[in-house]
């Protein structure tokens, strides 16, 4: 696949990045072809280690088309990262404000400039036990709708045991790298309808699902039948404390009644 609009600050960040990458970490690289040639698309992307942008973007810089992330603005702001995040062209989010939807016109003007922009629906680290996918924010589907370009799933696997999720180091024994790209999501079902909260959540369904199955088969297991929901997940511990509270009051007041 050729090379094109790499530019001079994504080869400055390869050759910093690339050699400790080649290292100290082992490839498992599989589905390059599914990225299209030309022209702008999306990626869909797991995300179980604070590594794994580094472990994506090495698997997408060696195709030739080089991903813009979205990412915190806050990493935008200052000193070299900031000058390289704004150099590659990198897509800062201004999360609650009134400017969050400006990262997501400047997706869309990127992929319609012939660039691929590289989504984590999970926006975080999954909060999911044993690391599989959880459920996803809408963004990457509102993009796709209005762009109907093609949207790649991409799973990847290996970071997460060199940087568990907010665990320590353990780069030895050299840990494997694994990334899996699959066929374009088909969409088309979608293409025409509005936009509503429910046809984007399940086109966001849709995409972690394609993502899922993937891992499944880079990791050679079954995820769980239904994904992690981190916002189930809290309201149930807010019932659950508030259940405790209460349990609590009411064997205090039996006492004082006694």
């Amino acid at each position: 696949m050729s090379r094109h609009r790499i530019g001079f600050w994504y080869r400055l960040a390869a050759v910093i990045v690339k050699p400790p990458l080649l290292l100290f970490f082992k490839r498992d690289w599989r589905g390059a072809e599914h990225m299209p040639a030309e022209g702008g698309f999306i990626t869909v992307v797991n995300h179980n280690s604070a590594l794994d942008p580094l472990s994506y973007a090495h698997f997408q810089y060696n195709t030739g088309r080089v991903p813009r992330f979205l990412a915190k603005d806050p990493l935008f702001k200052k000193g070299f990262v900031g000058a390289m995040m704004r150099g590659t062209g990198q897509i800062p989010v201004y999360r609650e404000s009134t400017d969050a939807a400006a990262a997501f016109r400047a997706a869309v003007a990127a992929i319609e400039k012939g660039e691929c922009v590289a989504f984590y629906p999970e926006a975080t680290l999954t909060r999911d036990p044993d690391l599989w996918p959880m459920t996803g924010k809408t963004g990457a589907a509102r993009v796709a709708l209005q762009t109907k370009v093609p949207v790649i799933p991409v799973a990847q696997w290996g970071a997460n045991h060199a940087l568990p999720p907010y665990g320590k180091p353990r780069l030895f024994p050299r840990k494997t790298f694994s990334v899996l790209a699959g066929e374009p999501v088909d969409l088309s079902a979608y293409y025409g309808k509005d936009p509503t909260p429910d046809v984007l959540k399940e086109v966001t369904e849709v995409l972690m699902d394609a993502v899922t199955r993937l891992l499944e088969e880079l990791r050679g297991e079954k995820a769980p039948a239904e994904r992690y929901d981190p916002v189930k997940v809290r309201a149930e511990q807010r019932r659950r404390s508030a259940a405790a509270k209460k349990t609590g009051t009411d064997k205090a007041e039996d006492k004082e009644s006694k």
